[in-house]
């Protein structure tokens, strides 16, 4: 038996971005519902992006979730680029306006919200797969989706679908997207040891990419650049330090905290774009329509971007009964998410090196090196950096 429900805005995924999007909308007295596949728990340690961008932090604070980002997130004003065996950085805020990132893992982003939206009693629905979206195209589109061992047929106006690229959102319609494979994946951990720099540390070795970041004053979250071909079993904690110590290492000497590691994972770098973000009813937000390299940390920052030209549209169609916004919302988004999509591809071509390729490792290296003698390209990368998404 099928039961059916009514709402106004029928929101897919408790990722940031579903879960902001309700957010937004409750505060403009929308009706919504988030469905979401995974349980709470896990919807909550997903450990993904960790640097968010100056507007994106003003953004969260707006709406009132920033609370517990403004006192725990590690505010960052520069950003080292280690390459050559010599250490360098830029001065991310000098160079864009006084403006910073804030470092604040996207799984606590997800508590954060996640808190609010119980504390509003808006519906939130766990463990409950949508199993169909119908009728995107007409004025009266529905999701059907299990909870409890129960069918539910829930209709509204408009369709939200922020569930990932891996969701049933982005297989709906006949849209094209546009892609790139990467022949590199990023090995992440998440240690218990004291972080050893105050800063991000992007590193390009010979022997490969890695990143030296953290999560907080005792955790700190590392990564190596390896072949997508590479699986977990053959990475054991001693080849994990030692390659992390050996391609940190600069003028002879490096200072990385070793613990024990927490978490372990590989993710394969590639872009993928698609070519509309609307299709009917049914509104696109987050990795649903895009994904990015994390090398330029943009994917949170342009999903949550996007919640924010969504809400803005959405708010038009029903306080003014204005689908002007609505009509444009996939061009902008698009417009947005193609300037993440360069910034990106990028950083990951200049930080991430082709042992076999000497022409195109030589092309990286003059490039990374222009950074530090062309001020106007170092001014660039700051504020795509620290604000792309508000630009």
């Amino acid at each position: 038996m099928t039961a059916t429900q009514k709402t106004q805005v029928i929101i897919v995924g408790s990722g940031p971005a579903g879960l902001l999007l309700g957010h937004l909308l409750n505060l403009d007295g929308i009706d919504n519902i988030i469905i979401e596949r995974r349980s709470r728990d896990h919807v909550e340690s997903r450990v993904r992006a960790g640097v968010i961008e100056h507007g994106i932090v003003q953004l969260l604070r707006d709406v009132g979730a920033g609370g517990r980002l403004d006192r725990e997130g590690l505010v960052h004003h520069g950003v080292q680029i280690w390459f050559d065996d010599q250490r360098h950085r830029i001065p991310l805020s000098e160079l864009a306006e006084g403006r910073a990132i804030t470092v604040y893992g996207q799984q606590e982003v997800v508590k954060d919200l996640i808190a609010l939206r119980l504390a509003s009693g808006a519906p939130i629905e766990f463990n409950a797969p949508v199993l169909e979206i119908n009728g995107h195209a007409s004025e009266s589109p529905s999701v059907v989706y299990e909870s409890g061992g129960t069918t539910i047929q829930i209709r509204g106006d408009y369709v939200a679908g922020c569930d990932g690229s891996l969701g049933i959102a982005n297989r709906i319609g006949d849209v094209a997207r546009v892609e790139r494979s990467y022949p590199f994946a990023w090995l992440g951990i998440i240690a218990e040891a004291a972080p050893a720099t105050e800063e991000l540390i992007y590193a390009r070795h010979s022997r490969g990419f890695a990143l030296y970041s953290m999560r907080s004053p005792t955790i700190s979250r590392l990564y190596l650049g390896i072949s997508s071909r590479d699986t977990l079993e053959e990475w054991s904690d001693d080849r994990i330090w030692e390659e992390l110590h050996t391609r940190l290492a600069t003028e002879g000497n490096t200072s990385i905290n070793e613990g024990p590691i927490l978490e372990r994972s590989i993710a394969g770098l590639r872009n993928v774009v698609v070519t509309s973000m609307r299709r009917g009813r049914l509104l696109l937000a987050g990795d649903a329509a895009h994904i990015v390299p994390p090398t330029g940390a943009k994917g949170m920052n342009a999903a949550l971007a996007d919640v924010r030209d969504l809400h803005r549209a959405l708010r038009a169609a029903y306080r003014d009964h204005d689908d002007h916004l609505l009509e444009g919302y996939s061009d902008l988004a698009l417009e947005r998410n193609w300037r993440a999509a360069e910034f990106s591809t990028y950083m990951t071509q200049m930080l991430h090196p082709y042992p076999d390729d000497p022409f195109e490792s030589t092309v990286q290296l003059t490039r990374l090196r222009q950074l530090f003698v062309n001020p106007e390209i170092a001014t660039a990368l700051s504020r795509n950096y620290v604000d792309l998404n508000s630009l």
